[in-house]
């Protein structure tokens, strides 16, 4: 009886261990902003093949460049986005409405400087998706955390996502309040008889993601 009894402990015993060996091999969830439970599917940002533009404006006209994409992943569950993220390299921002090279060059400067983005101390800008609705054919309201120069506050905007089997193509339009993050240079919001001085408090950013599954 106690010999019946150890095979069938020993029997249960492997029987716990196979499930608890396959419960090992299954996929890890994710969990979603909320801390829901998700099978998503990573589809990892390709950054040489994505883009972002950036505009701003002022009394006397406006200015635009680039800023490169350095990393990012998105979460799609049954061809919905459901959450991600990604990066931008600040030390990267190209101005390209300026031909002449020592133009150019100043305010370039200018924008990497503490004045602006700073990006000696934060090069890196970051956005992580807190809510993604789907509106149904591929657009979306989007809610997330933006992150530059160290502060963090909640932008929203619509987007357009387009899944095509292994490839995601998401687009963008972020319009950002820049004095939320400590750029206040020439805000009519914190100075005074500034005149066709004013640098607008809003500029936007223009993005274009292409990522892979």
């Amino acid at each position: 009886m106690k010999q019946i009894n150890a095979l069938v402990a020993i029997g249960t015993v492997l029987a716990l261990s196979s499930f608890s060996f396959i419960d090992n091999m299954a996929p890890v969830p994710l969990k979603d902003p909320i801390g829901k439970y998700i099978k998503a599917v990573p589809y990892k940002v390709d950054a040489a093949q994505s883009k972002l533009t950036w505009l701003a404006k002022k009394v006397t006209g406006e200015h635009s460049g680039t800023i490169a994409v350095s990393s990012g992943l998105l979460n799609v569950e049954n061809n919905v986005l459901r959450s991600g993220s990604f990066e931008l390299d600040t030390k990267s921002i190209v101005v390209t409405d300026i031909t002449d090279k020592e133009s150019n060059a100043k305010l370039l400067g200018h924008l990497k400087s503490d004045d602006f983005f700073a990006v000696e101390k934060f090069d890196k800008a970051r956005f992580v998706i807190t809510s993604a609705v789907s509106k149904g054919a591929g657009l979306y309201d989007v809610k997330g955390n933006l992150t530059i120069k160290g502060i963090t506050n909640e932008v929203s905007f619509p987007a357009s996502v387009k899944i095509d089997q292994a490839k995601l193509i998401a687009t963008a339009k972020i319009l950002v309040d820049r004095t939320k993050y400590g750029i206040k240079f020439r805000s009519k919001s914190f100075f005074e008889n500034l005149g066709d001085k004013t640098i607008s408090d809003e500029f936007e950013l223009n993005i274009q993601l292409a990522a892979n599954k």
